[in-house]
C-alpha cells in the first residue's frame, strides 16, 4: 500500500526546528517523537539558518530580494530562448527553408 505524503504546515516545522536548535531534544529524538524523517528535520534546520534574516528584513528589502529572484529568472529565460532561436536559425539556414 503507497503512503500518502504528508503535509506540514510552516508553524509545524518552525516549531520542531526550534525544539532542534535549543539543543534539549537530539534531531534522531525528534524524528522518531513526532515520526518524521531526521534528513527532513535537518534540511528544515538548514533553510531557517539560510532564510532566517528575511524573516526581520523589512518590507523593502524582501521586495528588493523578490524582484532580484524575478530578474535572474527572466535572465535565465532570455537566454535560453536565445540558444533556441540560433538552433532555429541553423536548422533554416540548413534546409533553406
Amino acid at each position: 500500500m503507497v503512503k500518502k505524503r504528508r503535509r506540514h504546515s510552516a508553524a509545524y516545522k518552525l516549531r520542531i526546528v526550534l525544539e532542534a536548535v535549543e539543543g534539549s531534544k537530539t534531531i534522531g529524538q525528534l524524528a522518531r517523537e513526532h515520526e518524521i524523517h531526521a534528513n527532513l528535520i535537518g534540511a528544515w534546520k538548514r533553510q531557517l539558518l539560510e532564510d532566517g534574516p528575511s524573516v526581520f528584513a523589512s518590507k523593502s528589502e524582501r521586495k528588493q530580494r523578490e524582484q532580484e529572484a524575478q530578474e535572474a529568472r527572466l535572465h535565465e529565460q532570455i537566454g535560453r530562448l536565445k540558444v533556441e532561436l540560433e538552433w532555429l536559425k541553423e536548422q533554416v539556414a540548413r534546409f533553406g527553408l
